[in-house]
Formats: C-alpha cells, structure tokens, sequence
C-alpha cells in the first residue's frame, strides 16, 4: 500500500466513524478494484459492468430503441459508477490526478446542468464572497452529497481570501 493509498484508507475510516461516509465513498465501495488497465476499454472488454443511470445495461442502448423511443437522453447519460470504473483504470496506470477528477465528475453528476454552470461562474476570481463560496460548499455537500466538490470550493475560497481574490462585500 502506497502512501496516498494509506492517507486515503485513514480518512475513510475517520470519516465512517463519524457517520459521515459520503456518496463517493459508496461508489468507489461498490466498484472496489473492479478493473484495472487490462479492462480497457471497458464498452469493449466489460460492458456487464457499465449501466446507465437508469439502470439500462449497455447492450440495451441500440438505435431502433432510440428511434422508437425507448432510450431517452436521461438513458445514455454516464452513471457516478462508470465515471468511478473509469478512475480505476486511470490509477492503474498512474494517472491519479485524472482519477481524482473523474471522481469529481461523478459527485457533480446529481448536481443540476445549470446549477453547475452558476457554480462555474461563481468561482471565477472578484464574483464571490468568501461567505457565499462557502454557502456553495455547504450546498454541494448538504444537498447533493458532493464532499469531494465542497471541500474543492472550500479551498477556493481560502486561497482567494490569501490572494484577494475575492468580492468585497
């Protein structure tokens, strides 16, 4: 077990012990080390493995049911699982930092399109206070049990506030 391995582990467990276990964590539970490179790509060499938000498996999405209406848009939307299967094979070939946003990407999966898109906005430098990016966090972690993202925001905020790059009040 490597280092970030270690620190990782540690922070579930302080996490589960204070019954704060969060989306993500259940994701990357359900999906533990269920693929590594050998499984790329997995539309290819694990497609039991990938399901639509909807549950609809992939062999399922076929372009007579998307004629007869019996795949809708909300059916072939990437689920928080696929995007967690897909940061397994990142990390199983060192691109942890692509692992990690693909983590992210999933948590934002809940959060509504345009509500991402105010959030995108409120991050840039001079349009926010420091109190509402961290109403944003509490949003996303409160709501859509987005810790991942929250803490992300947190951090913003701290380094804006250091580099006055924040919205005067």
């Amino acid at each position: 077990m490597n280092q970030q391995q270690l620190i990782e582990q540690m922070v579930r467990e302080i996490m589960a012990s204070m019954g704060t276990v969060d989306k993500a964590s259940e994701v990357k539970s359900a999906c533990a080390n269920a693929v590594s490179k050998s499984d790329y790509p997995l539309g290819e060499k694990r497609p039991e493995l990938l399901k639509t938000p909807t549950g609809k498996s992939l062999n399922e999405i076929t372009l007579d049911k998307v004629i007869d209406g019996k795949v809708t848009a909300a059916d072939v939307r990437i689920s928080p699982e696929t995007l967690e299967l897909q940061a397994q094979v990142a990390e199983s070939v060192g691109r942890d930092s692509f692992a990690r946003n693909l983590r992210r990407a999933a948590e934002l999966i809940a959060v509504p399109d345009e509500r991402i898109l105010e959030i995108y906005n409120a991050l840039r430098p001079y349009r926010s206070s420091k109190a509402e990016l961290l109403d944003i966090a509490a949003e996303l972690e409160n709501k859509y049990s987005a810790r991942i993202n929250a803490a992300f925001v947190r951090e913003a905020a701290e380094v804006y506030a250091i580099r006055n790059r924040l919205r005067q009040e």
